[in-house]
């Protein structure tokens, strides 16, 4: 009986839910139920033997079936408190650390190269580029069929020299309108297929923007001379006086060209400014309407002849530089839309701080470089040389600024002609490998050479006080005119090496070298 009473004590005990976990009773009504009953009733003191084995509990996981108030009774003990307040506390502060790292990594990291400075910059002068329809001269049709050429380079950026509608004095740097191409390069449509075409490959122009003057057949100057409207001082005019037939100027400035920079204007009776040839007078920039009708389009623009737009005659021209920040804010409209950056270069100054000022300032910029000629004007080739020219531009560049590097020019001879063919390839070597944007122009890649002087007709050196040499037609094979044109003559005479110096052959020796 007390046998059967022992083994019964378990199973009553786990009818009425009595569970012990840990030393917790966990039905306490069970217990004090029991405690009464034992107060009415007198239980038989009798010796009851439990067997082990029927007493046997299930075995809990810690703190598995606590009541939620057991539960929070240990979880705002201490060590419980301190250690997931610490635990806290540490992911946030290493999230904070991981943003704070994040942002430092973004703001110190060199930024994405933009299209100007990501490859080099191929410089064209359309007259002798490719010819299309057999008169003799280049085009801009010309240039789109040869555009392969320039992807073959892995060339992204073309400059083509001006092709503004002009007289063609000094080599078409005279425009008479900004807004027509000259007939001789094709027509405003053959410009927008050649800009597709050129965006349809990926690649970038810039063109040529002349501001310093324009030609005397421009409608402003006509205007300007007849005193009409706003016109009247869109040129700088000043009286001159006539005395036995010849013209006293009102100062004794002179032209690039070493004569006079005034000429007598018979509608006007006044004389004009011009500090290149008499065709080409001079804006006058100080007139506010002259600033807002020059406008910025494409993807780039280099603005040459800009250092006498300041007319003060002076070498350290700083309202010029207002009026450059004036071209950069109108570049900068255009370019708000994203991808569609604006490059705006400038010539340099024969003074190197001079030049470095046309970068602008930290919180004003110009120009995004001015063009670079120290490689063209070293006066010879030599290890110490390259230094002088390569530090010289480094060491007086300002800060976050951007280098480039020209190695040609339609103004200078080639590097065959000015240091030997054996550096050609040496030249175009270096220009690759030194630091910012490579600035090349037509024909260096294959070493073309300079057309000897006497080659070069009267007619074209009397009409131009230019130089000619530099400018003969691209060499694209060995075939007659070298393959520039398929019509009977050319502009300029063709270089006489143009069978084993051509385009042609390059491939042909390049493709040698890779196999």
């Amino acid at each position: 009986m007390v046998e059967e009473e022992a083994k019964s004590l378990p199973m009553e005990l786990s009818e009425k839910g009595g569970v012990e976990n840990n030393g917790f009773v966990q039905n306490e009504a069970f217990d004090d139920k029991e405690t009464d009953t034992s107060s009415q009733e007198e239980m038989p003191k009798t010796c009851i033997v439990v067997d082990p084995a029927a007493m046997e509990e299930p075995v809990l996981k810690p703190y598995a079936g606590m009541p939620k108030e057991v539960l929070l009774k240990f979880s705002s003990q201490a060590r419980y408190r301190v250690t997931r307040e610490i635990l806290f506390w540490l992911i946030i502060a290493a999230a904070i650390v991981l943003v704070c790292a994040t942002i430092a990594i973004i703001a110190l990291s060199p930024k994405c190269l933009d299209w100007w400075q990501a490859s080099p910059i191929y410089q064209i002068y359309p007259r002798s580029f490719k010819d299309s329809n057999r008169d003799g001269n280049g085009d801009l049709k010309g240039i789109q069929e040869k555009l392969d050429h320039i992807t073959y380079l892995n060339i992204k950026t073309i400059w083509i020299t001006s092709f503004y509608k002009s007289p063609l004095k000094g080599l078409g740097y005279g425009a008479e309108d900004f807004y027509d191409i000259d007939p001789m390069f094709g027509s405003m449509n053959d410009f927008e297929n050649l800009l597709a075409a050129i965006h349809d490959r990926g690649l970038k122009v810039i063109m040529d923007l002349i501001p310093n003057h324009t030609s005397d057949k421009h409608r402003w100057f006509q205007l300007s001379r007849n005193r009409t409207g706003k016109y009247t001082d869109y040129y700088v005019w000043q009286d001159c006086t006539q005395a036995a037939g010849s013209v006293t100027p009102p100062n004794n400035w002179v032209s690039v060209f070493g004569n006079s920079s005034w000429q007598f204007d018979d509608v006007r009776k006044q004389c004009y400014f011009h500090q290149f040839g008499k065709e080409q007078p001079d804006l006058n920039f100080h007139n506010l309407a002259v600033q807002q009708e020059i406008h910025v389009r494409k993807d780039g623009t280099n603005l040459e002849t800009y250092s006498q737009l300041y007319h003060d005659y002076t070498t350290t021209q700083v309202g010029m530089h207002d009026i450059i920040r004036s071209f950069r804010q109108t570049m900068n409209q255009f370019s708000s839309e994203p991808g569609r950056y604006r490059f705006m270069g400038s010539d340099g100054d024969e003074n190197i701080e001079a030049t470095m000022m046309y970068y602008g300032t930290t919180f004003i910029q110009e120009a995004d470089f001015p063009f670079n000629f120290n490689l063209i004007n070293m006066k010879n080739l030599s290890g110490n040389s390259i230094f002088e020219a390569v530090n010289l531009w480094m060491k007086n560049m300002p800060a976050e600024k951007w280098p480039n590097w020209a190695v040609g020019s339609p103004n200078t001879a080639r590097i065959s002609s000015r240091i030997g063919k054996e550096y050609v390839n040496v030249m175009n070597m270096l220009l690759l490998t030194l630091p910012g944007t490579p600035v090349t122009y037509y024909g260096e890649e294959i070493g073309m050479e300079n057309i000897a002087s006497e080659n070069v007709s009267e007619e074209h050196i009397s009409s131009d006080p230019v130089t000619f040499p530099e400018k003969s037609p691209m060499q694209w094979d060995g075939k007659v005119n070298a393959g520039f044109t398929e019509g009977n003559s050319t502009w300029l005479p063709v270089n006489s090496d143009y069978q084993s110096v051509n385009v042609e052959v390059g491939i042909c020796m390049c493709d040698k070298l890779m196999v």
